[in-house]
């Protein structure tokens, strides 16, 4: 698979200090600079704005997280559409997949 880069240098500097504060070392990156990383690229693959990130856990050597992301824009905007994409990073932070897992309206709620 391709990697991806982070959609901004500072973002990815501060992956890596993150990591090395977090670790000793440049094993893997902090969890909230993970949920950064996640979103931003996401984001820049699908051309949309950054969601909130759901789901984060570690996994191996990387970081697994679901981000919710908005996929259409609508008038009034509870008709709008989400999707939730699981995506995968490594340790370093990059991209290494991602799958949308679910569509849902905005005013859609989960029970």
């Amino acid at each position: 698979m391709e990697r991806v880069e982070a959609g901004a240098a500072g973002a990815e500097s501060l992956a890596r200090t993150e990591t090395e504060a977090a670790s000793g070392g440049p094993d893997r990156i902090a969890a909230p600079a993970a949920m950064r990383l996640a979103a931003g690229q996401l984001a820049e693959i699908l051309d949309c704005a950054p969601g909130s990130v759901s789901v984060l856990k570690a996994a191996g050597h990387g970081w697994l997280a679901d981000v919710e992301v908005v996929e259409r824009e609508r008038v009034p905007d509870t008709t709008s559409v989400r999707a939730s994409y699981r995506v995968r990073l490594d340790e370093q932070g990059y991209l290494l997949e991602y799958a949308r897992t679910r569509r849902y309206g905005r005013s859609r709620i989960d029970r």
